[in-house]
Formats: structure tokens, sequence, C-alpha cells
């Protein structure tokens, strides 16, 4: 998807600086996961959690407030009001920020576990 940049930065630069506002709301187990060539809805899937509603709203926000001060704002932004689970979708660059207990019970990160992905070939 880097053809396809928004942005004046590019996907991977952007998650790390991601990454760096997770840290500073102490997000927990953040995942990236790499998903050029694998998926055309992004370039990188980010994953983290919060301990507490306030933390998940807390992280998000910091994402969207940092990322707004550099001219980037998501292209949609879910789940916000109730904080659990909020999505930012950043185009190539999509951020799911949950409380422990929705992620441990979705598990995103085994959707993208090679062995479970759906093979490019149909037979």
């Amino acid at each position: 998807m880097d053809n396809n940049k928004i942005f004046d930065i590019n996907p991977a630069d952007f998650v790390k600086l991601c990454q760096k506002w997770i840290d500073d709301r102490l997000g927990i187990n953040t995942k990236i996961i790499d998903v050029r060539g694998k998926s055309s809805l992004a370039d990188f899937i980010v994953i983290t959690s919060g301990n507490s509603v306030r933390q998940v709203h807390a992280i998000s926000q910091n994402i969207q407030d940092s990322a707004s001060q550099m001219g980037i704002e998501p292209k949609s932004v879910e789940g916000e009001q109730e904080s659990r689970w909020v999505l930012l979708d950043y185009y190539d660059v999509i951020i799911h920020v949950f409380n422990e207990e929705e992620r441990e019970f979705y598990n995103l990160e085994r959707l993208w576990q090679d062995d479970l992905r759906p093979s490019k070939q149909t037979k």
C-alpha cells in the first residue's frame, strides 16, 4: 500500500511513532504485525491493551492527538465511546486498542499466524 501513501510519512515510520505514543500511555503487550503483501487492508496492524476503560481511552486519544499535531487524521475511529475496543484506521496502519478481556476473547493476533491465514492458492 506504500504506493497509495496518504500522508507525508511512510507507514513503517508512522508505526514507530504509534509505538512511542502507546508506550507514553503504558500500553500493554503491544504487537506490530507487518501484513504487507498479505492483506489489501493495510501494511501494518498494531494491537495493544490497557488495564481499564480509562487507559484504553487515554492510549487511543494520545495516538489521535499526537498524529493530529502532525497533520495526520484517521479515516475512521470506532468504539471510542465504550473504550473497550477502539479501532483507529489510519489507511495503511490499523490500530486496535483493547481492554485486556476483549483482546483475550477476540485474539486478533491468532488471525495473522502463518498457519491460520487462508492460502493464496486455490485447489
